[in-house]
C-alpha cells in the first residue's frame, strides 16, 4: 500500500510539474518578443563594446610604443615598416595585412549605369547613370567615393573590425573577364565580380583559404544588382560571440537639379518595415530614428528623381537612421546615415544576400520589383483618392504618350482635356444650378426686403432655404467644381515636382517642366520675401486666370456670395497666395492649372450658349407651384413631433 501511495504521489508530482511547465511556458509571441528584446540589448551593447575595443587598441598602440623604446634602449634599430606592422597587428589582429595596400579600381558597365569598384573597402565607389544628365548637362553621378562610407563591422579576436578601411583583392568568377579592370555586360546577360578580404597567414602573406567575399552580380539592362557577402573559412578569425554583423552606409548626397531648394524639400531617407508599411523621415528637418526591436526590409537614400536602395533578402534589425542638412558647399544636399544589424552566426552563416538599386524614381519600374519601392514617389500624402488620381490617370497618360515621343507640354494639355471630359457632367449640373440661382435673384432680393432686421436673420435664412427647395436649387453647387479640382490639384502638387517624366522636358519658354520657369531674374541678387529672385510666367498667368475665374464664378453665384462676404474675400485671396507658392514650384503644375482655368472658361461659354435661361425660369416657376415632397426622414421627424404634441406647421 505504501508503495502504491509513493508511486501515486510521484505520478501526481510529475503531472503537476509537467502542467506547471506547460502553463508557465511563454507563448510563441512571447518567445519572439523575448528574442527581440535580447537582440535589442545586444545591439545596444555593441556600441559600448566598440568603445571598450577602442580603448584596448589604444593600449596596444602604447604597448607597441613601449616595445620600440626597449629596442632603442638596447641600441637596436627598428625600421618604420616593422613598427607599422607591429602597430597594425596590435590593432587589427589577423586582418592587419589588409590594412596596407594600393587603392585600385575596377569598372563594370551595363546598359544603364557605370559602376566603379574600389579595393579599399571592396565597395562600389562610384555610380554614374548613363541615360541622365545633371541640370547643367554634366554626367549624373549618383554616388562617389569622396563622400561614401560603406561596410560591415564585427568582432575578431577581441578587436573591432570594419571592412570600410581594409583593402580587398579582386576576384573574377567569370573566367572570360579574368584580370580585366574594365568589364561590360548588355541585354539579358549578367556578369559577376568579386572583392575578397583575406586573413593573414604570416606578417607578409595571406591565407587564400580564409576570406570575406563581396560578390556583385550585374545584369545587362537592370538598375538592380545582387550584393552577396560570403564567409569562407572564418570560424577561427571571427569571434563566436557575434550574433550580428553591423552594416553601415553613410553618404553625402549632392545637388543634381536646377532648384536646390525643391531638391532639398524632396530628399530624405525611406525604409520599409519587414512585411509591413513604408515610412520615411521628414524632408524638412534633421532627424535620427532608432527603431528599437524593429526589423526592416530595405532602406533608401531618396532624392528628387533618383534613389539608392539596399534591400535585404531576409531583414535588417535594430536600424539607426539619420538625415542631416549640410552647411558646407552649395552643391551638398544632405548627409544620410544608416546602420543596422544582420543576424549572424560564425558556425552557421556562410552567406548573406542583399540587393542594391541605383536608378530613377519611375513608378512602373519600381513597382515591378514587388517590394513597395514605388512608395518613395509622393502621390498625395497617403490619401487614397489623391494617390488614385496619379496612379490611374496622370502616370498612365504620361507613360503612354511619353512612349510615343510626344512633348510633355502637349501631354499635359491632353491630360487636362481628358479630366475635363470626365468631369463635364458634374460641371454642367453645377452651371445649371448657378443659372437657377441667377433666375432666383429677384426673389432673394424680395426676401431681403421682407426681413431687413438682423433679428430676423434666422427667419430669412429659413425662407431662403424653402425657396431653394421649392425651385429645386442647390445653393452649394458653385463650390462643387472647386471641391473636385482641389484633390486633383493637391495630387499633382505632390507628384509633378517629383515626376521624372517631366525632368528636363522643355515647353515654350520653360526649359524644365519639373522645375520653375523664369522670364526675368532680379538684378544684384535681390530676392522678395516669400516670392524669390525671379518671375515665373506660368505662375503669373495661372494667377491671372484664377482671378478671372473667381470673378466669373462670383457673378454666377452673386446672390449667395452676398450672404457670405468672408468667403468672397477668401476666394480672391487664394490665387494671390498661389502666386507666392508656385513661383518656385514645378512650371508643369502652373501650366496645368492655367490650362484647367482656360478650359473651364470654354466650358462655361459653351454651356451658356446651349442653356436657355427663359426655359429654366419657367421650369422654376412650375416647381414652386408643386408641393414639396417630404423625405422619409423628415416625415419620421414630424410624426415624432406630433406624438409629443409639438406643432409642425409653419
Amino acid at each position: 500500500m505504501n508503495n502504491k501511495n509513493t508511486i501515486l504521489g510521484l505520478v501526481l508530482i510529475f503531472a503537476i510539474f509537467i502542467g506547471y511547465t506547460y502553463l508557465m511556458s511563454p507563448s510563441k509571441e512571447q518567445l519572439i518578443e523575448q528574442k527581440r528584446k535580447a537582440d535589442s540589448m545586444y545591439m545596444l551593447n555593441i556600441q559600448k563594446q566598440h568603445a571598450q575595443i577602442s580603448a584596448i587598441a589604444r593600449e596596444k598602440a602604447l604597448s607597441v610604443a613601449r616595445e620600440k623604446e626597449k629596442f632603442v634602449a638596447r641600441g637596436e634599430n627598428i625600421d618604420s615598416a616593422t613598427l607599422t606592422r607591429m602597430t597594425l597587428k596590435g590593432e587589427l589582429g589577423v586582418f592587419a595585412n589588409a590594412a596596407v595596400g594600393k587603392d585600385t579600381s575596377y569598372t563594370v558597365e551595363n546598359d544603364v549605369f557605370k559602376l566603379k569598384f574600389i579595393s579599399r573597402g571592396g565597395k562600389i565607389g562610384k555610380v554614374e547613370l548613363k541615360n541622365y544628365l545633371t541640370w547643367d548637362k554634366k554626367p549624373l553621378v549618383l554616388m562617389d567615393g569622396d563622400s561614401l562610407n560603406f561596410g560591415i563591422s564585427f568582432f575578431a579576436n577581441n578587436r573591432s573590425i570594419s571592412t570600410n578601411r581594409l583593402y580587398f583583392q579582386p576576384f573574377w568568377p567569370d573566367q572570360s573577364h579574368k584580370g580585366q579592370a574594365s568589364m561590360k555586360v548588355s541585354g539579358k546577360d549578367s556578369l559577376q565580380f568579386g572583392m575578397r578580404l583575406f586573413v593573414a597567414a604570416t606578417d607578409t602573406s595571406f591565407n587564400k583559404d580564409q576570406y570575406i567575399e563581396f560578390l556583385y552580380t550585374v545584369r545587362g539592362n537592370d538598375y538592380m544588382l545582387r550584393y552577396q557577402v560570403n564567409f569562407v573559412g572564418m570560424d577561427q578569425a571571427i569571434d563566436a560571440g557575434n550574433k550580428f554583423i553591423v552594416l553601415t552606409w553613410n553618404d553625402i548626397l549632392k545637388n543634381l537639379e536646377k532648384s536646390q531648394k525643391m531638391e532639398r524639400m524632396t530628399t530624405t531617407l525611406y525604409y520599409k518595415y519587414d512585411q509591413d508599411k513604408v515610412d520615411y523621415i521628414s524632408e524638412t528637418k534633421d532627424e535620427e530614428r532608432y527603431l528599437k526591436n524593429e526589423k526592416i526590409k530595405w532602406f533608401a537614400f531618396k532624392q528628387q528623381f533618383f534613389t539608392t536602395v539596399l534591400i535585404s533578402d531576409s531583414y535588417l534589425t535594430e536600424p539607426r537612421l539619420r538625415t542631416q542638412g549640410m552647411q558646407g558647399p552649395s552643391y551638398y544636399l544632405k548627409s544620410m546615415f544608416a546602420e543596422a544589424g544582420i543576424p549572424f552566426s560564425v558556425k552557421e552563416t556562410k552567406s548573406v544576400g542583399m540587393s542594391m538599386y541605383f536608378g530613377p524614381n519611375k513608378f512602373y519600374q519600381l513597382r515591378g520589383y514587388n517590394l513597395d519601392l514605388e512608395k518613395q514617389i509622393p502621390l498625395g500624402w497617403s490619401f487614397f483618392l489623391m494617390a488614385w488620381i496619379n496612379i490611374y490617370a496622370v502616370i498612365p497618360v504620361f507613360t503612354f504618350f511619353g512612349n510615343l515621343g510626344w512633348n510633355y507640354g502637349i501631354i499635359i494639355l491632353v491630360l487636362t482635356i481628358l479630366l475635363k471630359i470626365v468631369l463635364f457632367p458634374i460641371a454642367y449640373k453645377t452651371y445649371k444650378s448657378s443659372a437657377k440661382m441667377r433666375v432666383l435673384k429677384p426673389d432673394i432680393d424680395e426676401l431681403n426686403k421682407k426681413f431687413p432686421k438682423k433679428d430676423d436673420a434666422m427667419k430669412k435664412q429659413q425662407a431662403t432655404m424653402d425657396l431653394y427647395k421649392k425651385a429645386g436649387v442647390n445653393p452649394m453647387a458653385g463650390c462643387i467644381p472647386m471641391l473636385l479640382q482641389f484633390p486633383i490639384l493637391i495630387a499633382m502638387f505632390r507628384f509633378f515636382p517629383s515626376s521624372i517624366e517631366l525632368r528636363q522636358q522643355p515647353f515654350l519658354w520653360a526649359t524644365d517642366l519639373s522645375s520653375y520657369d523664369s522670364i526675368w531674374t532680379f538684378p544684384g541678387g535681390f530676392s522678395l520675401p516669400w516670392y524669390g529672385n525671379h518671375v515665373s510666367l506660368f505662375a503669373l498667368l495661372m494667377t491671372i486666370s484664377s482671378v478671372i475665374y473667381t470673378r466669373i464664378n462670383d457673378q454666377m453665384m452673386g446672390s449667395t456670395q452676398q450672404q457670405m462676404p468672408g468667403m468672397k474675400t477668401m476666394m480672391y485671396m487664394m490665387p494671390v497666395m498661389f502666386l507666392f507658392w508656385f513661383n518656385d514650384y514645378s512650371s508643369g503644375l502652373s501650366y496645368y492649372y492655367l490650362l484647367a482655368n482656360l478650359l473651364t472658361f470654354a466650358q462655361i461659354y459653351l454651356i451658356r450658349a446651349f442653356l436657355d435661361e427663359k426655359k429654366l425660369h419657367a421650369q422654376i416657376e412650375a416647381n414652386k407651384k408643386k408641393p414639396v415632397k417630404k423625405s422619409g426622414f423628415q416625415k419620421r421627424l414630424e410624426d415624432m413631433a406630433k406624438q409629443r404634441g409639438v406643432s409642425t406647421k409653419r
